[in-house]
């Protein structure tokens, strides 16, 4: 995945950026990176060239990703901190055991992962249950959750409250922008976002609806109502690119009707 992100900018005016993206002062970021204001001027500047240690010590204090964080040392005339190694190398075997033995653990609840880029890596049952309908030309690979839910001929028309829902998708979206700078991402984002909505008559809400604890997502299957919450879950301290960018979501029945229907598909 290519970013923004150019190594001929120079490593000082990439720090800048960046700290001025998370909203740091040179003083602030000087002081959680025991250093002084004076020599993160000058590195930013240009007047100093920061050690290898430096650049990785700043990019931990300005949450630069993973990702980027190889190119800023690219940039300082250092080698890649960070392998990115293919989800298939033999290397990650005990991570794809272990992330297919977590989701199928999950079911019947739809449990899925994601690369940075939203395209699906695995996914468990659940998750293929809800893809019923959803035409070939959008189950073609890359399979990109994005446009199997926002697409209006994906699951889009199924979602009873697709007004709250894609709102809650596209924001999602933005925040990972801001943090990441794809240039990619921000084109996938600008596609969905042109998606006309699928239920024309939709207002965002439901009024049949429970009350819920979290923004449920509502589809229909099979003439019921099913309503989910999502939670997304990363991996502690990557060291590996593409490690750091994978993301399991799994979705949380939000009533029990929604329950005891799964429940009843496995039994």
């Amino acid at each position: 995945m290519t970013t923004t992100t150019a190594t001929d900018e120079g490593v000082g005016p990439l720090l800048r950026a960046w700290r001025e993206q998370r909203r740091v002062s040179q003083l602030e970021l000087a002081l959680r990176a025991d250093s002084s204001s004076r020599h993160i001027s000058f590195i930013e500047t240009g007047r100093s060239r920061p050690s290898e240690e430096m650049v990785l010590r700043l990019a931990e204090h300005l949450e630069v990703p993973v990702r980027e964080r190889n190119a800023l040392l690219l940039a300082a005339g250092y080698a890649p901190h960070y392998a990115e190694t293919p989800l298939a190398a033999p290397e990650l075997d005990a991570l794809r055991d272990g992330i297919e033995r977590l989701i199928q653990g999950y079911e019947p609840y739809p449990a899925l992962v994601l690369d940075a880029m939203y395209n699906v890596v695995a996914a468990n049952r659940g998750i293929l249950m809800l893809l019923d309908d959803v035409p070939e030309s959008l189950l073609a690979p890359p399979l990109n959750a994005m446009r199997l839910t926002l697409h209006p001929e994906g699951m889009a028309p199924r979602i009873r409250n697709l007004r709250a829902w894609r709102g809650h998708l596209l924001e999602q979206m933005e925040r990972q922008i801001a943090l990441r700078r794809s240039e990619p991402l921000r084109a996938l984002y600008e596609e969905v976002a042109a998606y006309p909505l699928a239920r024309e008559d939709d207002d965002g809400e439901d009024l049949e609806a429970p009350a819920y604890f979290a923004l449920p997502m509502r589809i229909e299957h099979e003439g019921r109502v099913l309503s989910f919450v999502s939670s997304i879950s990363t991996f502690n301290t990557p060291m590996d690119v593409t490690v750091a960018e994978l993301a399991i979501e799994t979705f949380l029945p939000a009533d029990p009707a929604t329950v005891k229907y799964l429940q009843g598909c496995v039994s």
